[in-house]
């Protein structure tokens, strides 16, 4: 890759995507909402450019950058966060957001569309490790319109000459992660000294670093195949509790954690690990970050961030 172009680029993960893009000497524009206050989160580098265009006028991109790129990562998704699935409609809307990203992606020139699809597209499965060949049943809002996202763009990637490639993540936390999380939640109550309160905790869990995030998409932009679903995730489970332990320990040693105080709701998730054998071959994708070390850097930040 030499140049590629980003939207959801002030999210946790494209943040960290164009970071590691611009590291290694790769040319980045980065698609924002006008007047977000956000865009300081992306660094000041020559490498890096800002253009302003929101998820409903991706159909407009192509007249506001300069140039051809090679690869085109979409990240942006529209009605995130707590309420993602009140909304069937509102959900739908972001399958059109997704086929008009190709549409730009094919007009800039790019040779290869990567999307951002997710855990929700197989909804609840018993199983071990979840990989991309796993039984697609989504039970949301959420889930089921990023599956026909994902299927819908590859048709169109193919119809437009296109290559293809949808990592779906799992669990990522790290800097600039939504606020209303487990992981933040605790963090943020183990910080202030308040008390805790949360389920037995014995769900079996995968979580990635934000950072390691980054990595696995830059590597995927550079040496993942055509037609290739990815699960992005740490490759590794174990039990809710110990992160929040982990989180305990890192924070407000002398705290005690509330786990137990909250009950499971409707049909918990309690397997949600990923299979990440075919990322790791294609790409050489190995998580560089235990969770305890991720933590570490997330409560730096955070105190930096509340000065």
């Amino acid at each position: 890759m030499e140049r590629v172009i980003v939207t959801g680029a002030t999210s946790m993960i494209g943040e960290a995507l164009i970071e590691e893009c611009l590291k290694h000497g790769i040319s980045v524009c980065a698609v924002i909402r006008k007047d977000t206050a956000r865009k300081d989160r992306l660094p000041e580098d020559p490498h890096l450019e800002l253009v302003e265009c929101s998820l409903e006028e991706l159909e407009t991109l192509p007249e506001k950058v300069n140039g051809t790129f090679d690869t085109f990562y979409h990240i942006a998704w529209g009605y995130t966060g707590a309420a993602r699935n009140k909304s069937v409609r509102l959900q739908s809307k972001n399958i059109d957001y997704t086929l008009e990203a190709v549409e730009a992606a094919a007009k800039l020139g790019c040779r290869r569309f990567i999307g951002a699809g997710s855990q929700a597209e197989y909804g609840p499965l018993d199983l071990e490790k979840i990989g991309p060949d796993a039984p697609e049943h989504p039970t949301t809002a959420y889930g089921t319109s990023k599956l026909a996202a994902g299927k819908l763009s590859k048709l169109l990637c193919k119809e437009l000459g296109m290559e293809w490639i949808w990592p779906r993540i799992f669990s990522v936390y790290g800097i600039y992660d939504k606020e209303s999380t487990m992981v933040m939640t605790a963090l943020r109550q183990f910080l202030a000294g308040e008390e805790t309160a949360f389920t037995p905790g014995e769900q079996e869990w995968d979580y990635l670093y934000s950072r390691d995030a980054g990595n696995a998409f830059y590597l995927i932009g550079e040496k993942g195949k055509d037609g290739s679903i990815y699960c992005v995730g740490s490759g590794k489970a174990k039990p809710l509790r110990e992160y929040i332990y982990q989180i305990r320990d890192t924070a407000a040693p002398d705290a005690t954690p509330g786990i137990g105080k909250k009950a499971y709701g409707t049909q918990p998730v309690m397997h949600l690990c990923a299979d990440i054998s075919s990322l790791k071959n294609d790409t050489g994708f190995e998580p560089a970050y235990e969770f305890s070390s991720g933590i570490r850097e997330m409560i730096r930040w955070m105190k930096e961030r509340d000065k």
